[in-house]
């Protein structure tokens, strides 16, 4: 096995022709935007790597460019870093694309990780839902394997590989056993979710990203909080171009906030500039442990603001809603905004909604409650026993269809909530979301993002 730093398992190379969704994999895998994402292929050129924390073991992953095997010197280079990534590894996922089904350029890809006698996993990327799976077999015409269905965009199937990729690296290096030394699985699943052995580097400052469009308050609610003009504040949409950190003491401890470029809608992104903020805002939201996601009250809630919910929470972050500009707003208006609130912002359960203006600082003092309040939500820790008397009871009340039960659960992370469940056979994704539901509400878990991973024994 190639060398790596005290405490990471092995080294792991994403490769794969052009435009297959590499580099959209890396950043699930590393979980933040580290490589740019641009439906277009080549834009990808140099080997970047990053540390990653996947299925309880530190990994390293190897971004590359696409293989294509042809003469430019700049393609050329791009196939020499493929080549020394995979000769730098200690194992190597081979992406491919469902929509194309096997290519030339795959099988090139592929008779070279055969001749470098690397572990390979197959993984068929763009299987959105179920009814892709059956193209999967295609794949074995490779001659690597078992193909894995994944979706890196929607996190689809990353995980099954995940667990696959580090019991190959455990394998290789001899060890076969994933139990803590003298525990059962179970015993030590239960000492880290009842607060022993936690990762150090959950006791970071939080991180506070405010986000939200262009022009809704969200740099003179930063100004606000900070207490110093750190953001340029004006009213043309776009004046904040990147991500400005400021370090807040507080009475509970130093908070980290962090204020964003606008987010608009793609079709609306009418620059490299722009577009690039708007990658940095969305990487911020994918490293806090909070969001602020600030609505101009007086347009009420948009479209966009719900994709930008959308976004927070699928990069698991807390959020906090804050209705700014709300002393502009009359009485009947108000209503019907609320409405709108618990209507288009629905799933967000539990999240504090708070009515500001940042401008004269009426509620602002309430922001910092609200962040501790879904902060200690979002670092929360329950007792195993807890966790499986709630489901005994949920399951009783509501079995899930087909006669699948959770067999045994625990909390397997924090930051946020995380909980493993082992079934006897698949779960309905229906019924988990009651089983979600169920737990934040008698976990006392609202305002945070909530990960149910199902194992199936």
């Amino acid at each position: 096995m190639n060398s790596t730093g005290t405490g990471v398992l092995g080294r792991v190379a994403i490769v794969g022709r052009p435009n297959v969704g590499k580099s959209t994999l890396f950043n699930r895998i590393v979980g933040r935007r580290e490589a740019i994402v641009e439906e277009m292929p080549g834009v990808t050129r140099d080997r970047k790597e990053s540390e990653a924390e996947v299925a309880g073991a530190r990994i390293i992953v190897l971004d590359t460019g696409g293989l294509t095997g042809e003469s430019d010197p700049l393609a050329a280079g791009v196939d020499r870093q493929v080549h020394e990534a995979i000769q730098a590894s200690d194992l190597a996922i081979l992406v491919v694309d469902v929509t194309v089904g096997p290519t030339e350029g795959d099988a090139k890809v592929a008779d070279l990780l055969h001749r470098s006698e690397k572990p390979v996993l197959v993984a068929v990327n763009k299987v959105d839902d179920a009814s892709r799976e059956q193209d999967i077999w295609a794949f074995l015409s490779l001659g690597l394997g078992e193909p894995f269905p994944v979706s890196a965009m929607h996190g689809r199937g990353v995980e099954d590989l995940l667990d696959e990729v580090v019991g190959l690296l455990r394998a290789s290096r001899g060890d076969t056993h994933h139990e803590a030394a003298g525990e059962s699985v179970g015993e030590a699943d239960e000492r880290v979710a009842d607060g022993e052995g936690r990762d150090p580097r959950e006791e970071h400052e939080p991180r506070v990203a405010l986000v939200g469009r262009p022009n809704v308050g969200k740099s003179t609610l930063f100004n606000r909080l900070v207490g110093e003009d750190r953001s340029l504040v004006h009213d043309m949409p776009g004046t904040t171009r990147d991500a400005v950190d400021t370090l807040l003491e507080t009475p509970r401890g130093p908070v980290r906030f962090v204020d964003t470029a606008g987010l608009r809608k793609r079709s609306r992104v009418d620059d490299s500039t722009e577009f690039y903020a708007g990658l940095r805002a969305r990487e911020a939201m994918r490293r806090a442990d909070v969001a602020l996601l600030v609505i101009d009250a007086t347009e009420g809630v948009t479209h966009q603001d719900q994709n930008i919910a959308e976004y927070a929470t699928d990069a698991g972050c807390g959020v906090v809603i804050v209705l700014n500009k709300w002393d502009l707003v009359d009485s009947e208006a108000r209503a019907e905004l609320e409405g709108e609130v618990r209507e288009r912002l629905g799933f967000l359960v539990g999240a504090p909604i708070l009515r500001v203006s940042a401008l004269t600082g009426r509620g602002v003092a309430k922001v910092m409650p609200a962040v501790w309040s879904v902060l200690d939500r979002y670092r929360a820790r329950v007792n195993t026993a807890l966790v499986n008397r709630v489901i005994r009871v949920a399951q009783a009340r509501h079995p899930a269809p087909g006669g699948g039960r959770v067999l045994y659960a625990t909390q397997g992370a924090a930051n946020p909530p995380t909980f493993t469940l082992w079934s006897n056979r698949r779960l309905p994704r229906d019924w988990l979301r009651y089983l979600e539901n169920t737990l934040r509400r008698e976990l006392h878990l609202e305002g945070t993002p909530l990960r149910l991973r199902v194992r199936v024994r």
